[in-house]
């Protein structure tokens, strides 16, 4: 009796342990069917990945060398760049300096022991406008000189050492006026004065005062003269009387005892 008893309760500890490991198994996933995916990056994309990581950190070094180098040519500072310096009065340019553009500026002055120089492969014109932009004056400077589009008022015009000095207005007149006269002087050459057409020399208050040791007045028409033997005195004749017509012109008349100019006079009528 004890011993089937023992056999039946041993039985039933292995059928029940059984039972227990038939349900752990049952519970348990079953993963012989299952597939395994790797996780991250691997083959080609890893080294493309590599790849564009290491241009761009090469990117990032030669940009920032370019950068350096950039502020090193240029000199770039807290003040400005290069010969540019920024100033409480405007902007300070030292040296030498090129603009490929226009430049628009209210003052331009050099130093007061250096001269200021603009120059330029053409033309260097310098324009004057009004708040409306309307152009009011011109300075152009090219091989021929100084070009003026508008009046100009100066207190001194010269020309370099040993160089003319030449002022010319092609199609229209050139005047020179100020209110207490305009000196003309040629210390160590010639003064000459042309014209296509009239040549006016007015005072309006004063006198025109020609002082020199010697006064030529060339082409000046040269009127007739009667006289017993005009074939012969005209061929001896060397001393003209300069006369003046109503009008201002001038014309010569042969000398005389007296005066022959209205003997000549007829020139007059004819001017």
């Amino acid at each position: 009796m004890d011993r089937s008893t023992n056999l039946d309760i041993e039985e039933l500890k292995m059928t029940r342990e059984q039972y227990i490991l038939a349900t752990q198994q049952n519970n348990l996933p079953r993963t012989e069917n299952a597939q395994l995916y790797p996780v991250g990056i691997y083959g080609w994309r890893k080294r493309c990945l590599y790849f564009f990581v290491l241009l761009l950190l090469v990117t990032m070094i030669v940009n920032l060398a370019m950068t350096i180098w950039i502020l090193k040519v240029m000199n770039f500072t807290v003040d400005g760049m290069g010969n540019l310096r920024v100033t409480k009065k405007g902007i300070r340019l030292e040296g030498i300096s090129e603009f490929l553009l226009p430049l628009y500026v209210k003052e331009i002055h050099s130093r007061k022991d250096s001269p200021l120089v603009l120059q330029s492969d053409r033309n260097v014109t310098v324009n004057a406008r009004n708040h409306m932009g309307q152009l009011t004056g011109q300075l152009t400077i090219g091989t021929e000189g100084a070009v003026f589009g508008h009046s100009v008022e100066t207190p001194h015009i010269r020309a370099e050492p040993s160089q003319d000095l030449r002022l010319e207005s092609p199609t229209r007149s050139l005047i020179m006026e100020a209110p207490r006269g305009v000196q003309v002087s040629a210390a160590a050459g010639d003064f000459k004065a042309t014209c296509r057409k009239e040549l006016h020399l007015q005072s309006t208050e004063g006198e025109i005062f020609l002082n020199a040791e010697t006064i030529k007045l060339g082409n000046l028409p040269t009127g007739s003269f009667s006289s017993s033997s005009p074939s012969s005195s005209s061929s001896r004749q060397t001393v003209y009387e300069l006369c003046v017509c109503p009008n201002g012109k001038l014309y010569l008349s042969p000398a005389g005892v007296g005066s022959t100019c209205q003997s000549s006079s007829n020139i007059c009528l004819w001017s």
